[in-house]
């Protein structure tokens, strides 16, 4: 009796797998219904990023910039407080109903809404739960923005994100 080693077998799984999505990837969509804005109706290129599952936000809730205000004048490190309502901050992993996490979104655009919120210096995450921080910033214009994150840190469906607020650090 012949026996498979353990890399064989897994790379016949791997090539079943691969065989399988490639197979898949023309298959036709799926039509949108008339008014339907989250089915997609156009395949997208092979090389752009699977969308992700989001998890649902209870109607109503929202955050907001504590301090600074739109407007300000401020020395750096500037400090920032975040204000959430109708949901409770948890640290990143926590899978609690109506929960999430901050993510300050500096001098950028937002992210795609169905992958995780990008991790630099312009997507700063509170992973820990914290509801406030101090960062450095260069003197000049700078716009701010919160956006909550589900515990895989990707937007809530509807996203929760505060307007833009405009500061100027002095």
């Amino acid at each position: 009796m012949k026996i498979v080693s353990p890399i064989l077998k897994f790379a016949i799984f791997s090539a079943a797998i691969l065989s399988i999505a490639c197979s898949q990837q023309d298959a036709p969509q799926p039509e949108a219904a008339a008014g339907d804005k989250h089915v997609a109706t156009e395949t997208t290129e092979a090389s752009s990023p699977a969308v992700m599952p989001r998890t649902a936000s209870p109607e109503g809730a929202s955050v907001f910039f504590i301090s600074p205000a739109d407007g300000d004048t401020v020395a750096s490190p500037v400090s920032i407080e975040f204000g959430i309502e109708g949901m409770s901050v948890v640290k990143a992993g926590d899978k609690q109903p109506h929960s999430g996490h901050h993510h300050l979104l500096v001098d950028t655009d937002l992210p795609d809404f169905g992958l995780p919120i990008p991790a630099d210096e312009h997507h700063i995450h509170f992973g820990d739960g914290s509801t406030s921080t101090e960062i450095t910033l260069e003197p000049g214009t700078h716009t701010l923005r919160m956006l909550l994150g589900d515990h895989l840190h990707i937007p809530h469906d509807s996203p929760i994100m505060s307007d833009p607020i405009t500061i100027t650090v002095k």
